[in-house]
């Protein structure tokens, strides 16, 4: 059977981020993803972690200047010191709340360079960062993000994910497969996940449209549960989704796994 880690970056909204690591044990959850938990000392959010009884599998790499529209630093020309300072953070964070994988962004493309010129960064700081996170046992994770939600995002479909982890040639990097973003950028999810299954490390969801819970959307996810289950799954599948309403009440899904209200 699947198992489900809540992320608490989108779920339990109503809650401050502390409450929300006991709600998700409380309701079931094993494991959570808390994908920005950088305002917050290690130690306090290790705190949460512990006292909750949970464990943390993900967290993402620092976004840069998100005011200024940043989604990654990894592929932006220039700015490698400040890349390299990022993932130091990330591996700091991870290591210190037993993370073992951090979503490693790469960027969008900055007005006026080229796409090409961002994908020779990227490569060359991947060949770095996936060797300096091995050392630490954390696993580095590409994912592709819509241009929808992500307009100027480098690498947005599997196939061009595909193509930067292969350049790369490491055995510690990965791809992140969020059924939301395959949905709108490549649909038919069941060939995409068995034709990129090798590269496969982690697995997110949530509805199309709206990024709700599965039982919306133009998506049938409870068959995508089953697609995943009979590959052979056995990680943590991520619920990163924006609940419609109270988070418990969204939960409904969840109880054949176990999970809800109790």
């Amino acid at each position: 059977m699947l198992k489900f880690a809540a992320n608490l970056s989108m779920m339990f909204p109503e809650l401050e981020p502390p409450a929300r690591f006991q709600a998700a044990r409380a309701a079931g959850f094993e494991a959570v993803e808390f994908l920005r938990p950088y305002g917050t000392p290690v130690a306090d959010v290790r705190q949460w972690i512990d006292d909750a009884g949970v464990e943390l599998i993900l967290l993402n790499s620092p976004p840069g200047d998100a005011d200024a529209g940043e989604k990654g630093l990894a592929a932006l020309p220039g700015r490698q010191g400040d890349f390299r300072e990022s993932l130091d953070q990330a591996l700091e964070y991870a290591t210190g709340l037993g993370a073992g994988m951090i979503h490693l962004m790469a960027g969008v493309v900055p007005d006026g360079v080229s796409a090409a010129a961002c994908e020779e960064v990227f490569i060359d700081n991947l060949k770095v960062a996936a060797e300096v996170a091995k050392a630490k046992s954390v696993k580095l994770n590409l994912e592709p993000l819509n241009l929808r939600d992500v307009p100027g995002y480098l690498h947005t479909d599997t196939t061009h994910t595909r193509r930067i982890i292969e350049a790369v040639g490491s055995d510690n990097l990965f791809l992140q497969y969020d059924l939301y973003h395959m949905q709108i950028m490549e649909g038919d999810l069941a060939e995409g996940l068995r034709r990129n299954w090798d590269l496969i490390s982690h697995i997110q969801f949530s509805s199309v449209p709206g990024r709700h819970e599965p039982q919306y959307g133009e998506v049938n996810i409870p068959h995508m549960f089953e697609v995943i289950d009979d590959l052979g799954y056995t990680g943590w599948v991520g619920c990163e989704y924006a609940p419609k309403g109270d988070t418990l009440d969204g939960l409904s899904w969840a109880e054949p796994y176990g999970l809800g209200s109790r």
